[in-house]
């Protein structure tokens, strides 16, 4: 069972001396879900990674971080906002060069409303807007990015088309920045707005795919709840999984915490991860 994928998980620094031995005993690939406060960000953030730091003495594993996102649109047409989004950004890698992470999840701009309208438009092309917007708001932030070794995944949240992240990627032609999944997310639009099941937004992602934040739902809310606990098909999930190479973080993104090493066992005992 020791060729099973290695599950990690999303933890504030509060929580990590609780699952210090699960993480560290196996070198887990590990997010810290701090620095997405703005707050923090504009304060001593140093404080809470110097914290972080010394929980994670000796450490061997894939360090990451969960990006700004509250009220940051990657794609805004408007200048001095996007002036403001990429500050954020910025100071977000600031954190991720002086931990040693490198991933940082960032979150797509694309709504159910695109979906349903960017084809609506026959005076431009929309699809082209809103990439080219992205460009204007994070090409300093990419350039930063690859300067320090961090990769900015982009996950996805009321996607309901699975390419059009990974095409957003490609665009900037540039190793810094790849496709995250979030299982939840996916099945809520599959559940709620007709998308693809989860197992097909994986394939679509192929070895672009380096990031996934594993929660189970019932395909109408976003629940983030224990793996087992909702409908998603975790069998199909994983054998998605295997048909690629790219190796990306399986990281257990859990409302409660409490739920991480059940949801480890429930998916050791199906013989799917560990």
């Amino acid at each position: 069972m020791t060729d099973l994928p290695l599950l990690g998980a999303a933890l504030p620094t509060s929580e990590l001396e609780h699952f210090q031995d699960f993480i560290l005993s196996q070198d887990r690939d590990l997010e810290l879900q701090d620095f997405f406060d703005a707050e923090l960000l504009n304060g001593d953030w140093k404080q809470v990674a110097d914290r972080a730091k010394a929980l994670l003495s000796g450490y061997k594993g894939r360090l990451g971080i969960h990006g700004p996102f509250w009220g940051l649109n990657i794609a805004s047409p408007d200048p001095d906002l996007r002036v403001v989004i990429a500050r954020k950004f910025l100071q977000g890698l600031e954190v991720c060069e002086y931990l040693g992470a490198t991933q940082m999840v960032i979150h797509s701009p694309y709504t159910a409303w695109d979906f349903n309208n960017l084809d609506n438009f026959s005076h431009r092309s929309a699809y082209d807007f809103v990439v080219e917007n992205c460009h204007k708001t994070m090409s300093e932030v990419v350039r930063r990015a690859e300067d320090i070794g961090t990769t900015l995944v982009i996950e996805n949240i009321e996607d309901k088309d699975p390419d059009i992240r990974r095409i957003l990627a490609d665009s900037f032609n540039s190793a810094a920045v790849a496709v995250s999944i979030d299982t939840g997310h996916a099945h809520y639009a599959h559940g709620t707005n007709g998308a693809p099941p989860v197992d097909f937004y994986v394939r679509r992602a192929g070895d672009r795919l380096q990031h996934i934040h594993l929660q189970d739902a019932d395909g109408y809310a976003d629940r983030h709840w224990a793996i087992g606990e909702g409908t998603i098909r975790w069998a199909a999930v994983f054998r998605a999984l295997g048909e690629f190479s790219s190796n990306p973080r399986l990281i257990l993104e859990l409302r409660d915490k409490s739920g991480i090493l059940p949801s480890v066992e429930w998916l050791n005992r199906l013989g799917l991860a560990r």
